[in-house]
């Protein structure tokens, strides 16, 4: 089977997420089920830096007013295509965000080009390539499946995957004579979304199915909790949405030859964990003891209850515990972490920023992982704490419920327990987690079966790519 995946990111070119890490690992997961998926990506300037022998396949003059060219390129076993228009994605800055941080004004355009392109190649513009199926991923690609629907050309099936609901792709309608669509598109059963245009709506609505990244945050979108005010539209496709949890790349992501950490252990040689350990408290210019080290490495916002730990940050060090934070977002949430470093000298330590190598050693290191996240639709760093034996403090929502088996009484007892889940959302329920994590760290032996009990989860891709690769069959035979 031939699919086209369309994404705005993609790892190891442009990450800003977990979403690169889905649309880099997948593709790669899905080959050993008879799944050739060539990617189609924006050119921003990272990319346009690491890719190498291009050749160009298609040609637009006007793509939604812009000078566009479909490359070809290979890069660490991903075959790509490469939307290279300088004058949509040949800025300075990331993905989504200017260098002050400020999202584009023309964002609403560079991703319906995006979508625009990948459409009409799913509908045979490469003469020596059409895909079986398209896979495309969150609001930036969500114009793609309505593009296909009002072709009035026979296409192939649509898959729309949602990695967070929270991020929408909301505009207001004055776009839409801009987005070469039929008048017939603006209503309520097209993108028509509040008055407005939703991206991310156009998507569910015109995709042939849908999916989200964990069975928990699948059936949580369809209440008005956590739907974000979509959950009328995914009630009324109730019947085509999937849960499928993330996987990683389990080769990456391997303790025993990571080659980012001070130093390699498997499950049976969890001693030399206490190097990294030392790394980890050196970095952060922590103090020296036997005391539990929390690390946090996460975006700082309000939805991974960010607040909630700086509230709780304190505590850990009345109980005897450091932390370690590495992470950017919301200033106010920088500022708490740096006011209580701070007050703790040696005791609590933030480094702002992106540092893939350090949140390696990070896992490798620290004793446990802190995610109090308020919703939490798949979650990856639980997954990378699972196998480095960082033990995952979480709460019970989303993807966190659906991969981390909660350190109670009788799972204990029968051996399976891999971390520390909690609910409610709660500053005190957090404070009661982190309470219960001191005890079970006191208790070695159970901390040390909890360790190997989450080493031994498989977390790679092979379940998820296989559960996807029938998704695929199931949707490519139903079209037909």
């Amino acid at each position: 089977m031939n699919v086209l995946s369309v994404a705005s990111e993609i790892y190891p070119l442009i990450k800003t997420g977990g979403l690169a890490d889905v649309v880099g690992a997948l593709p790669l997961a899905l080959k050993e089920h008879g799944v050739h998926t060539r990617t189609l990506i924006p050119g921003y300037p990272a990319v346009m830096r690491a890719v190498r022998d291009t050749s160009a396949c298609l040609h637009y003059e006007d793509l939604l007013g812009h000078v566009a060219t479909i490359l070809e390129a290979h890069h660490e076993g991903l075959d790509l295509l490469i939307l290279d228009a300088p004058s949509l994605f040949d800025r300075p800055g990331g993905p989504y965000l200017d260098s002050n941080g400020q999202e584009y004004g023309d964002n609403w355009r560079r991703f319906a080009a995006l979508s625009r392109a990948g459409a009409d190649i799913a509908l045979g513009a490469i003469e020596t390539w059409r895909p079986d199926l398209v896979h495309v991923h969150d609001w930036q690609t969500g114009l793609l499946p309505a593009y296909l629907r009002y072709s009035g050309k026979p296409a192939p099936p649509s898959l729309m995957t949602i990695h967070n609901i929270a991020f929408q792709g909301r505009f207001g309608v004055d776009i839409f004579p801009h987005l070469d669509l039929p008048p017939d598109a603006y209503s309520i059963e097209g993108i028509e979304y509040w008055g407005g245009i939703g991206y991310l709506k156009a998507g569910v609505q015109a995709a042939t199915a849908v999916s989200t990244v964990s069975p928990t945050y699948a059936d949580e979108i369809l209440t008005g909790e956590f739907g974000m005010g979509m959950e009328g539209v995914l009630a009324s496709r109730a019947g085509d949405l999937h849960g499928i949890v993330n996987g990683i790349d389990a080769e990456v992501w391997n303790p025993e030859r990571d080659p980012l950490i001070k130093a390699n252990y498997g499950a049976t040689s969890l001693k030399s964990r206490g190097k990294n350990k030392q790394a980890v408290v050196e970095r952060f210019g922590l103090e020296q003891d036997n005391g539990l080290l929390f690390c946090v490495v996460s975006r700082l916002t309000g939805q991974k209850g960010m607040d909630l730990l700086a509230e709780c940050a304190d505590g850990i060090v009345a109980q005897g515990g450091r932390l370690a934070v590495l992470g950017t977002g919301e200033p106010w949430l920088e500022d708490a972490f740096r006011h209580a470093a701070a007050h703790h000298p040696g005791r609590i330590a933030i480094i702002t920023g992106y540092d893939e190598p350090l949140s390696h050693l990070m896992q490798a290191g620290s004793d446990a992982i802190l995610i109090p996240s308020r919703f939490e639709p798949c979650g990856l760093t639980q997954l990378y704490g699972l196998r480095y034996g960082c033990i995952p403090v979480v709460t019970r929502t989303g993807g966190l419920n659906d991969t981390i088996i909660d350190a109670n009484p009788a799972a204990l007892a029968a051996k399976v327990a891999t971390g520390v889940s909690f609910a409610p959302t709660t500053t005190d329920g957090l404070r009661r987690a982190i309470a219960r994590t001191f005890r079970l760290y006191a208790n070695q032996k159970a901390w040390l079966g909890m360790q190997k009990q989450g080493m031994k989860s498989d977390v790679s891709w092979d379940k998820s790519a296989s559960l996807y690769a029938q998704l695929y069959s199931m949707l490519k035979t139903k079209d037909r």
